[in-house]
């Protein structure tokens, strides 16, 4: 089934035309005026010929103009999106950066300050040592009697 046909079924068109070749009016009026007769069947005709091709015809259906102002918008909004997240990724990773620095540098300086204070340490030992070897009670020479001594008092 056509297009044509299918468009004439659908709103009931087809069954109310009047077939062609046949007469407007009854019998009388052709017979009474058979040039009137034949310049209505032709108008008629015409009328039909020309409601056909205006069926028929290929039409061009024109596309409307797609909205491009949303499409715009989003492309904005996410290139700004991404230009933020990616000057703040860098912000960020500065920041993180700068931290870790700190850290580090806290860290040496809380291991060199363990470090003098070992050193400090040792040197006080080593002095102490130092001390007890240099000052005797009792010098070398008299420690005999500076065991004598020891021995009478613990009596």
């Amino acid at each position: 089934m056509s297009f044509k046909e299918q468009s004439f079924k659908s709103r009931g068109e087809r069954d109310d035309r009047v077939a062609r070749g046949a007469s407007l009016g009854t019998g009388e009026d052709a017979d009474r005026d058979p040039e009137l007769g034949r310049v209505l069947r032709d108008f008629r005709s015409s009328v039909h010929a020309w409601s056909d091709a205006v069926y028929l015809r290929p039409r061009l259906v024109e596309a409307a103009p797609r909205r491009m102002a949303w499409r715009m918008a989003a492309g904005w909004a996410l290139g700004s999106v991404l230009v933020v997240g990616g000057a703040g990724g860098g912000f960020l990773g500065h920041r993180h950066l700068q931290e870790q620095t700190r850290i580090a540098t806290a860290r040496q300086a809380e291991h060199q300050r363990q470090i003098q204070e070992q050193r400090a340490r040792e040197a006080e030992q080593e002095l102490a040592q130092v001390d007890s070897d240099v000052s005797r009670e009792v010098p070398t020479a008299l420690e005999p009697l500076g065991q004598l001594m020891t021995s009478d008092e613990s009596r």
